[in-house]
Parts: C-alpha cells; structure tokens; sequence
C-alpha cells in the first residue's frame, strides 16, 4: 500500500461495435499512462464501465492490466456488484494477478444496507480475499458518511483507504481530517483535484485523470513542488475540460478525449451512447486548451 499515491487512472474499458470487449487494446493505453507518469493505474471501476463486465471479462481485464503494466507501476482491480458473495467470488478471482489492492464499490442497486451490515460487507471481502481494501465511495443512496469510513477503518485493518466522490471537497476534508494517519485517501472530485492535493490527499483515482494523464501529473508535481501559480492555471484547464466531460456518459466522454489522443479506447458499451457531437467539440476545445497535442 506504501506504493499507492499520486496520479491513479482508471483506465476506460475497450469495446468494439458490437459491445464486445477487445482485450488487444489494453496495452497501448497502460503504455500511455506508464509513459505519462502516472503513479498507479485502476482497471474496472466505473470510468472502466466495471458494472456491464461479466466474470470472465472482468478476470481477462485485470490480467491484461497486470500482464501490460508488468510491475512497473501498481494496478487496482475494482469490483462493482450487488452481493458480498460476488464481491469476494471477484476479489479472490484476481488477488493471485498481483494487484496491490481492491477498489470495492458499495452496492449500487436500489436497497441500503444498515451501517452494521456494510462493517460486515467490508470485514468479509478482507478477511475473505486477504488483499488491501479501499472504499469506492460513490453510490448516492449507500454513501458513507465519514463517521462511519472511520469506524470501519478502526473495526477492519484490511480496509486501507477511500475512494472519495460525489464532488463534495467538504466530505473529503472532513474525511482527511478525521481519518486515522495510515490510511490512504484519495479524490474523485474531480472538477477540484488541485484543492484536493493541496488539502492533503494522497492521490486521486478519478476519469479526468484518464482524460489526460500528462496534465494531471504536471498537476500533482506543481502542488508538490509549491508552484501554485502553474497549479492554478492547470486546474482551470482540467475544469474546463471536466465541465466538458460530466455527464451520464462521462465515461464514453473520456474514451472520446483519449482517441483524440491516440489511444484505442473503443466505443462504449449499449446502452450508453457515445459522445454527441456538442461533446465532441467541448472536450477538444478544452483539450486544445490544455496544450494537449491531438492526433485525431
């Protein structure tokens, strides 16, 4: 877990026409996250389209990931569905891959789960798959308070960070101050990575990143670095781009961003429709912006 930190992509899942999944692809876009700096990558999270992969899929995708990324950086392996008993058949599919963690997602269907019932959800994928936990906080109607991330993170060792999303930058504060020192939290507000990093996070797994791995680096370098002044100016453009990307298809939105790029990362998968032309032009221009070089 010491080697999770700073800039964690999760990557987007390639599909074909048809919504076939195309494992040939997974390489050239860990090769383009490896080549831009990035710190970890995470592979089938939502911006990944995690939740339409069935078993098989999922299992080739996280072994892609792994074969491609070939230790050079840590690779996340997220799980999205709708029972602990998938959660751990899931987790114990790809713990022997050499994952550094689990990103687990509460469950995103209809019904909540009582407070105790998701300590035990948590407690049973740890004790079960023996791999480091970290909380995919995200789900509207299961949220977790930070009260309750930090009773599980003191009731269960094995859970080792959060995930932290929903774009509220005051959740994520309280979270940071709250939360025990050696557990690991990272943003997924994404229109507010630079407020992020400055308040302390220790890294962010979030779509822009996937978006432009190159910038979000520079990003996180410059707050390192204490230069506010070329932090600030990318977080305008990384906003811009954001404002571009947010919407129910965020995800066909960031493989869009990425082929301009040159990275095959294929259509989405039905029933989400790709990018609409006024997207299109909204995420190049602010692409554009960004000094980002576009091949398409």
């Amino acid at each position: 877990m010491s080697e999770l930190f700073g800039i964690i992509p999760p990557m987007t899942t390639p599909f074909d026409a048809a919504g076939e999944f195309e494992p040939g692809k997974v390489k050239a876009q860990v090769d383009w996250m490896v080549a831009a700096g990035a710190h970890g990558l995470a592979a089938g999270g939502s911006t990944g389209e995690g939740h339409t992969l069935d078993h098989e899929e999922y299992r080739d995708l996280i072994a892609g990931t792994c074969e491609a990324s070939a230790g050079r950086i840590p690779v996340i392996a997220g799980i999205i569905t709708d029972s602990t008993r998938d959660s751990i058949k899931r987790g114990k599919a790809v713990r022997d891959m050499g994952v550094a963690a689990l990103q687990v997602t509460p469950v995103h269907y209809l019904f909540r789960p009582t407070d105790d019932a998701m300590v035990d959800h948590f407690r049973a994928m740890a004790d079960e798959t023996g791999v480091p936990i970290i909380i995919y906080n995200v789900v509207p109607w299961t949220y977790l308070s930070p009260a309750l991330l930090c009773r599980i993170f003191e009731e269960i060792p094995g859970v080792v960070g959060v995930k932290q999303s929903a774009g509220d930058l005051k959740l994520f504060a309280d979270l940071m101050l709250d939360a025990p020192a050696d557990r690991k939290i990272f943003s997924a507000v994404d229109a507010l990575m630079y407020p992020s990093f400055t308040l302390g996070g220790h890294g962010a797994i979030a779509a822009i990143l996937s978006a432009v791995p190159h910038a979000s680096v520079q990003l996180w370098d410059a707050v390192k670095a204490g230069d506010h002044t070329t932090a600030l100016k990318l977080h305008a453009g990384l906003l811009r781009l954001w404002n571009a990307m947010f919407a129910d298809n965020l995800p066909a939105c960031t493989k869009y961003a990425q082929g301009l790029q040159g990275i095959p990362a294929g259509l989405p998968r039905a029933p989400m429709p790709p990018a609409s032309a006024e997207q299109q032009a909204a995420v190049r221009k602010a692409l554009l912006g960004l000094e980002v070089k576009l091949v398409a």
